[in-house]
């Protein structure tokens, strides 16, 4: 580990293991990394406590901690993680020591820093979410094969914003996957299901798994 990684330092929410809740990732085996800090304030958001406070930890740390978990799969989230400087410097550590590495962001902060092996999931916002305008749409030309887009919604104008969006910008050509996905109990899996359904949409429908196996407020998982 380079002097610059060991010497720097990250405001961590939260470490632990669980279930991939989202993405195409769902499912499998996953070391979360959560880092405090956002900038954004989306009205269904569901990890404010990672707004602030947390612990502060160097990367060596947090990257000993991820390898303890004995996870090949890891994610950095938040909050939103591009905030904090360092934590490119976590990515390739993380990278280096061979483990597949998601980064959970949203779409407001350019990816141009980010580790090419990185896959990266971007959570564009909809209308609803009161942060449309932060969007950086620049951020698409920077998307790889294998990448993430998705899309949260918490109501029909949301999906068909959503829909407008990925067809002005060629997102079913199927060079990203593209996800949409309620907010939770905003509005009907029901709906939003029958909705693709009818539009023929090519895009995986995802519900967030962890709120329907633990308590939607619980913690660490």
């Amino acid at each position: 580990m380079s002097d610059a990684t060991s010497n720097a330092t990250l405001l961590v929410s939260e470490l632990f293991l669980s279930l991939q809740g989202e993405s195409t990732f769902q499912g499998k085996l996953c070391a979360f990394v959560r880092l405090s800090g956002c900038h954004l304030r989306c009205r269904w958001c569901d990890t404010a406590h990672a707004f602030s406070d947390g612990k502060r930890m160097s990367i060596e740390d947090i990257v000993e901690k991820v390898l303890q978990m004995q996870c090949p799969l890891v994610e950095v989230t938040g909050g939103e993680p591009l905030l904090q400087p360092g934590v490119y410097l976590l990515m390739e550590a993380l990278l280096a020591e061979g483990l597949e590495v998601l980064l959970e962001t949203s779409g407001s902060i350019y990816l141009d820093k980010v580790p090419y092996y990185v896959k990266k999931i971007v959570d564009f916002k909809p209308p609803d979410s009161g942060e449309m305008e932060e969007n950086c749409w620049e951020n698409l030309l920077l998307l790889k094969k294998g990448d993430e887009i998705k899309f949260v919604l918490a109501s029909y104008e949301d999906y068909a914003w959503a829909k407008r969006v990925c067809q002005r910008e060629n997102l079913f050509e199927g060079k990203l996957e593209v996800l949409f996905s309620v907010a939770y109990g905003l509005l009907s899996p029901q709906k939003v299901a029958e909705w693709i359904i009818e539009d023929r949409l090519p895009v995986r429908f995802q519900l967030q798994q962890h709120k329907y196996i633990w308590a939607p407020t619980q913690r660490g998982v």
